[in-house]
């Protein structure tokens, strides 16, 4: 198991960082464009515990993939919890942490991934994988610095 944790100050209001957040859409503001990231399925407003959402990624290689999450949890301007149900991983648990402090707000994502297919996995992690994850919550973190 995989785990990958990245803190971030945003130099706003916990109401606008949550309203962002807890907006479904806003994912694909904060994915990274050759990811070709597609959601697929029809979106709310707002996100909801039980919320399924489907989208069609290129991760690697340019290889189309599915990948279906649920939001499993939510305590609203606290965190919230999406899981993957479906998808590249054999595990995808991702945290979204969010603090008031001082000059804004303190987000926190915490990944627990697992690649899975034994040793093909471990090899397809040391080789390009775990850098891509990487590489995408940089990327994140760049353009929500940009961004707020």
């Amino acid at each position: 198991m995989q785990v990958l944790q990245q803190q971030q100050l945003l130099p706003i209001s916990i109401e606008k960082a949550w309203y962002f957040f807890a907006t479904p859409r806003n994912l694909n503001e904060i994915t990274p464009p050759d990811l070709t990231f597609e959601i697929t399925s029809n979106l709310p407003a707002q996100m909801y515990e039980g919320l399924i959402i489907t989208y069609k990624i290129k991760p690697f290689l340019n290889i189309p993939m599915d990948w279906c999450t649920e939001i499993t949890h939510i305590s609203e301007k606290e965190y919230f919890i999406d899981e993957q149900r479906s998808g590249p991983y054999k595990i995808w648990h991702h945290e979204h942490h969010f603090k008031t402090v001082e000059g804004g707000v303190l987000m926190t994502d915490l990944v627990y991934y697992d690649i899975g297919f034994s040793v093909f996995g471990w090899l397809a992690g040391k080789l390009f994988v775990h850098r891509r994850v990487r590489e995408i919550f940089a990327y994140r973190q760049r353009i929500l610095a940009e961004y707020f």
